[in-house]
């Protein structure tokens, strides 16, 4: 049999199988947001990048440690988050939170969700609020998306290789919900996969395998959108935020930056999700350090890898780089507490210990 190219094939397929090339809706309307409101008093919080570094409104170097807490991806009310979000802030000291995001909740399109999603972008308020009273940055980090179909139309609302179409309508409407408030940060998109350089930045038609088990279901494909167009979709929303951009290898990889694919614009910091699995670390995010901003956005382990964890905290102490921890949930692993009295497993009370002050390194 005559072997077709599988670029050749994704072009095929998409003519005689229009089903797995779901077209975006007009979506237009779900556009609502208005700008969330916030203290002019706040504004001196307020984050740029400068070389490889974060300053305030008066030009102080801001370094930031904390925490990712999980579920709105996955729970439309999430699982007490503002309990969670209390204690990381008061007890375990965090500067920055991470919290991952589904732009099908968002928009009222997934499933138990009859109110637009006006409860759940009315609770992404109310801890953006929570944070900017504390003093302590909100990375709002765009976790679940659905391959360009709602969830409620047939779409499937997970982790994916990549952002979609309707991913462009998220940012549309978070960054002008948050525009500028001096505390959010705005996570493009959690942990880009199994694509190109080329595709991460401009974008392209992406093909997802099916799950492990249904390996007799074709590939999925669809128009990936890349983080050029996220970045730029952010700023014409009239954000100005500091905004994050994951890199390949499920966040981790950075080297294509250094090889002509960095974003083209400004405040930028770029992420990378160093878990125990992954090696080289001056080679994948280390050097690219030295020439941009770089946030550890998730990383951890277990009771076995807290060897790991120090050599991690002494790398990021020594590069000045900031970090949140995964993950401030007792199901969400590799989790950094037991249940929902907070306690701390083995690598958690080791990540409380460096957020506190009390591991023998230097405060947050």
């Amino acid at each position: 049999m005559q072997k077709i190219h599988f670029a050749k094939w994704l072009a095929l397929s998409a003519v005689l199988f229009p089903s797995l090339v779901p077209a975006a809706p007009d979506s237009s309307t779900l556009l609502t947001s208005q700008t969330h409101s916030f203290d002019p008093k706040l504004s001196p919080a307020s984050l740029r990048v400068e070389g490889t570094r974060l300053l305030n409104a008066r030009g102080q170097p801001v370094l930031l440690r904390g925490i990712n807490i999980a579920s709105l991806e996955w729970n439309n009310q999430g699982d007490h988050m503002q309990e969670a979000m209390d204690h990381a802030i008061r007890v375990w000291r965090a500067s920055l939170i991470r919290m991952p995001l589904a732009q099908d909740r968002w928009f009222g399109k997934a499933a138990r969700q009859d109110d637009g999603g006006l409860a759940y972008r009315r609770l992404v308020d109310s801890l953006v609020d929570a944070c900017a009273a504390a003093g302590v940055y909100l990375d709002l980090d765009l976790h679940w998306s659905n391959r360009g179909q709602w969830s409620s139309e047939g779409g499937k609302l997970a982790q994916h290789l990549m952002p979609d179409e309707l991913s462009v309508l998220f940012w549309q409407d978070v960054a002008a919900r948050y525009k500028d408030h001096p505390f959010v940060i705005l996570g493009l998109y959690n942990e880009p996969h199994d694509v190109s350089w080329d595709i991460w930045r401009d974008g392209g038609t992406v093909a997802e395998k099916p799950p492990g088990n249904a390996t007799n279901q074709p590939p999925v494909s669809y128009q990936a959108v890349g983080m050029q167009k996220l970045y730029e979709t952010v700023r014409a929303a009239g954000a100005g935020n500091v905004v994050t951009a994951s890199g390949l290898d499920w966040g981790y990889d950075l080297r294509g930056l250094l090889e002509g694919h960095a974003l083209r614009g400004t405040n930028v910091v770029y992420e990378t999700h160093p878990y125990p699995n992954k090696k080289d670390w001056d080679r994948n995010f280390g050097k690219v350090s030295e020439k941009y901003a770089v946030l550890m956005g998730e990383w951890g382990g277990r009771a076995e890898d807290l060897e790991y964890g120090q050599r991690l905290m002494d790398y990021a102490r020594q590069r000045g780089l900031s970090w949140t921890a995964w993950c401030f949930h007792p199901s969400a692993g590799p989790t950094l507490i037991k249940n929902w009295a907070f306690e701390p497993t083995e690598f958690g009370s080791f990540v409380k210990e460096t957020l506190t002050g009390r591991s023998g390194g230097s405060p947050p």
